[in-house]
């Protein structure tokens, strides 16, 4: 049984989910505000941490930020009440998994949360090592360096950087994409592959808004040249 914490300081949306996911088969624990949200994070033997951003003492950007600083690796689903691009990108950018904006289906939360737990059992045999430029990848450790210097990606962004490094040299669509990395029957956007693809450009290309390896095809999808 998955054991998912829900950080979130509004009663009626945290009884909801906390019925919906035990309903579920999860087992669930939860916390009210940031700093005891923060800590549960870190002590709970958690699968999944579904993490609001608005949250008392602590919100939740400062939460997952710490959390991915003190080396804890668990998936956050973040949940935002804002539609603001900035708050979403900010959230991917700190180490966030996937987010949610309020207010959501319980269909399309339960189908983030099964995508994101799916990703902690290990990556699909064919590629262990990825290396080009000054760029080493260890699929099989979760660990990327760039320049000799530990990158942080998330579990979402190893799975799609090795999906694109399998089919090298090849364009592969943005709902070959979806359903390899996210799964043919979890409900996602396509512009989430975009948002992902520039954080990997961020974090792995020497100049991301002119990327040698992580490149787009227009009105196509992907391809990597490494």
């Amino acid at each position: 049984m998955s054991r998912i914490l829900i950080i979130e300081d509004e009663e009626p949306i945290l009884m909801a989910l906390e019925d919906d996911l035990t309903l579920e088969g999860y087992d669930v624990v939860t916390a009210k505000d940031g700093i005891d949200g923060f800590e549960r994070a870190k002590e709970e033997a958690c699968d999944l941490v579904i993490l609001d951003i608005m949250l008392p003492r602590m919100d939740g950007f400062e939460i997952c930020k710490k959390l991915r600083q003190e080396g804890v690796l668990t998936p956050i689903l973040m949940l935002t009440a804002k539609s603001q691009e900035v708050d979403t990108v900010l959230g991917l950018e700190l180490g966030a998994d996937d987010y949610v904006t309020k207010p959501f289906s319980p269909r399309e939360l339960l189908a983030r949360i099964r995508a994101l737990l799916r990703r902690k059992f290990p990556f699909r045999q064919g590629l262990d090592r990825l290396e080009f430029e000054d760029v080493e990848i260890d699929f099989r450790k979760y660990e990327a360096r760039k320049g000799g210097q530990l990158v942080y990606l998330t579990a979402l962004e190893f799975e799609l950087l090795q999906f694109l490094a399998r089919h090298r040299g090849e364009v592969v669509s943005r709902d070959d994409i979806l359903d390899a990395v996210w799964g043919k029957d979890e409900y996602v956007m396509p512009r989430t592959v975009d948002t992902h693809i520039a954080h990997l450009r961020k974090k792995l290309e020497g100049d991301p808004s002119e990327p040698r390896y992580i490149k787009g095809v227009r009105g196509v999808g992907y391809k990597f040249v490494g």
